[in-house]
């Protein structure tokens, strides 16, 4: 598990580096720790966090890594034996992020990647997914630069928002873009049902911004 994590900030890291200075400071992997937990319940959940856990006690095992130029993370375990209420939860008809999420205490994320059983723990693996995810960090980055350029008199409310997105606050994300351009029906639409795309949101409101602007 340790490895498989470490492939994906590695990849991430070498997205990165690859990119303007001022896009790779703006990545959310980049600088500072981050908390990583691997939590099993019916799937394996990989969430990472700026959140921090207390030191670990009884069978509570953490591993500490650095990449240089990329993320500093604790890493940590648990499973239904260490944190029981995770055995609980009905992962039967779908993983359920939200819950996982909710049993660990973990409020905002970075990241919650999900791997089901039979999947497999490899390098190759974890280089695909961090190289995913370092990709819709930079199309972030950029979307919302364009949007605080096409939203002149409402940055503030454009840093508000990829604030939310980045910490994986749909709801808080919806009612920001709501704010941003009230008068835009698919914005609208998202704000009264988020969608869990966060992109879509992201989208629609780069979209309505650009055409007022026009």
């Amino acid at each position: 598990m340790a490895e498989y994590v470490r492939s994906i900030h590695d990849a991430y890291t070498a997205q990165a580096r690859t990119q303007p200075p001022a896009v790779r400071g703006q990545m959310a992997l980049i600088g500072g720790e981050i908390t990583v937990i691997a939590a099993g319940a019916a799937n394996l959940h990989v969430v990472a966090t700026r959140e921090t856990l207390p030191p670990p006690v009884g069978q509570e095992v953490e591993v500490a890594e650095t990449i240089e130029g990329g993320p500093s993370w604790i890493l940590r375990f648990y499973d239904p034996v260490v944190l029981p209420s995770l055995g609980v939860i009905d992962e039967s008809e779908a993983p359920r992020p939200d819950l996982v999420r909710r049993v660990l205490g973990v409020s905002t994320h970075l990241y919650h990647l999900i791997v089901q059983p039979g999947a497999e723990l490899t390098a190759h693996h974890g280089g695909h997914a961090g190289a995913g995810l370092a990709n819709s960090h930079v199309a972030r980055s950029r979307d919302y630069e364009s949007m605080r350029s096409a939203a002149r008199g409402r940055e503030a409310l454009v840093d508000e928002m990829e604030g939310a997105d980045v910490a994986g606050l749909l709801h808080a994300q919806a009612l920001l873009a709501g704010a941003i351009v009230p008068g835009s029906e698919e914005v609208s639409r998202l704000v009264a049902d988020p969608s869990k795309d966060r992109e879509a949101t992201r989208r629609a409101v780069l979209a309505a911004v650009r055409a007022t602007d026009d």
